[in-house]
Protein backbone atom coordinates (compact mmCIF):
# COMPACT_ATOMS: atom_id res chain seq x y z
CA UNK A 1 0.00 0.00 0.00
CA UNK A 2 0.97 3.76 -0.47
CA UNK A 3 2.47 5.15 2.73
CA UNK A 4 3.04 8.43 0.65
CA UNK A 5 -0.92 9.70 0.68
CA UNK A 6 -1.46 13.23 1.29
CA UNK A 7 -3.25 14.42 4.46
CA UNK A 8 -6.17 16.43 3.33
CA UNK A 9 -6.72 16.19 -0.24
CA UNK A 10 -6.58 13.07 -3.07
CA UNK A 11 -3.55 12.71 -5.07
CA UNK A 12 -3.39 14.19 -8.10
CA UNK A 13 -1.64 11.91 -9.56
CA UNK A 14 -2.62 7.71 -9.99
CA UNK A 15 -0.73 4.86 -10.59
CA UNK A 16 -2.40 2.04 -12.44
CA UNK A 17 -0.61 -0.81 -10.72
CA UNK A 18 -0.49 -4.80 -10.26
CA UNK A 19 1.44 -6.91 -7.14
CA UNK A 20 3.87 -8.73 -9.73
CA UNK A 21 4.86 -5.98 -11.76
CA UNK A 22 8.64 -4.72 -11.09
CA UNK A 23 8.11 -1.53 -13.26
CA UNK A 24 4.77 -0.53 -10.78
CA UNK A 25 7.59 -1.34 -7.95
CA UNK A 26 10.40 0.88 -9.46
CA UNK A 27 7.28 3.82 -10.39
CA UNK A 28 6.05 4.00 -6.73
CA UNK A 29 9.75 3.81 -5.51
CA UNK A 30 10.53 6.92 -7.77
CA UNK A 31 7.52 8.93 -6.86
CA UNK A 32 8.11 8.53 -3.16
CA UNK A 33 11.75 9.50 -3.57
CA UNK A 34 10.46 12.47 -5.29
CA UNK A 35 8.16 13.53 -2.38
CA UNK A 36 5.32 13.32 -4.93
CA UNK A 37 2.05 12.02 -3.46
CA UNK A 38 0.10 9.49 -5.40
CA UNK A 39 -3.17 6.81 -4.86
CA UNK A 40 -2.22 3.21 -6.14
CA UNK A 41 -4.98 1.75 -8.07
CA UNK A 42 -4.59 -2.37 -8.18
CA UNK A 43 -6.24 -3.49 -11.27
CA UNK A 44 -5.14 -7.32 -10.38
CA UNK A 45 -7.52 -6.87 -7.38
CA UNK A 46 -10.90 -5.37 -8.48
CA UNK A 47 -12.32 -5.66 -11.60
CA UNK A 48 -14.45 -2.36 -11.14
CA UNK A 49 -10.84 -0.52 -10.88
CA UNK A 50 -9.67 -2.92 -14.20
CA UNK A 51 -12.51 -1.13 -16.27
CA UNK A 52 -11.71 2.57 -14.86
CA UNK A 53 -8.09 1.51 -15.69
CA UNK A 54 -9.31 0.65 -19.37
CA UNK A 55 -11.54 3.81 -19.47
CA UNK A 56 -9.03 6.17 -18.36
CA UNK A 57 -6.24 5.10 -20.10
CA UNK A 58 -7.88 4.40 -23.42
CA UNK A 59 -7.26 1.07 -23.75
CA UNK A 60 -3.94 0.30 -22.07
CA UNK A 61 -2.38 -3.43 -21.61
CA UNK A 62 0.46 -2.55 -19.62
CA UNK A 63 0.88 -1.50 -16.41
CA UNK A 64 2.46 0.66 -14.57
CA UNK A 65 -0.10 3.81 -16.15
CA UNK A 66 0.44 7.22 -14.51
CA UNK A 67 -2.59 9.40 -14.44
CA UNK A 68 -1.38 13.24 -13.88
CA UNK A 69 -4.15 15.51 -13.46
CA UNK A 70 -6.84 13.13 -15.17
CA UNK A 71 -4.22 12.74 -18.21
CA UNK A 72 -2.50 9.28 -18.59
CA UNK A 73 1.69 10.38 -19.47
CA UNK A 74 2.23 6.45 -20.05
CA UNK A 75 4.26 4.05 -17.74
CA UNK A 76 7.67 3.62 -16.00
CA UNK A 77 9.79 5.36 -18.77
CA UNK A 78 7.79 8.20 -19.43
CA UNK A 79 7.70 9.23 -15.96
CA UNK A 80 10.96 9.35 -15.94
CA UNK A 81 11.42 11.40 -18.90
CA UNK A 82 9.11 13.37 -17.62
CA UNK A 83 11.04 13.71 -14.41
CA UNK A 84 14.03 14.75 -16.55
CA UNK A 85 12.85 17.09 -18.43
CA UNK A 86 11.29 18.98 -15.25
CA UNK A 87 7.41 17.93 -16.11
CA UNK A 88 7.24 16.88 -12.09
CA UNK A 89 9.20 20.35 -10.79
CA UNK A 90 4.91 21.69 -10.22
CA UNK A 91 4.27 18.42 -8.04
CA UNK A 92 7.44 18.06 -6.11
CA UNK A 93 7.19 22.14 -5.22
CA UNK A 94 3.25 21.66 -4.54
CA UNK A 95 3.81 18.85 -2.07
CA UNK A 96 7.03 20.51 -0.26
CA UNK A 97 5.06 23.94 0.63
CA UNK A 98 2.04 22.18 2.25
Amino acid sequence: MNTNEPKNNMARVKVYSTGACPYCTKAKQLLQKWNIPFDEVRVDVDKSKLREFAQVTNGARTVPQIVIDGKCIGGFTELTELHMEGGLDELIDADSSN
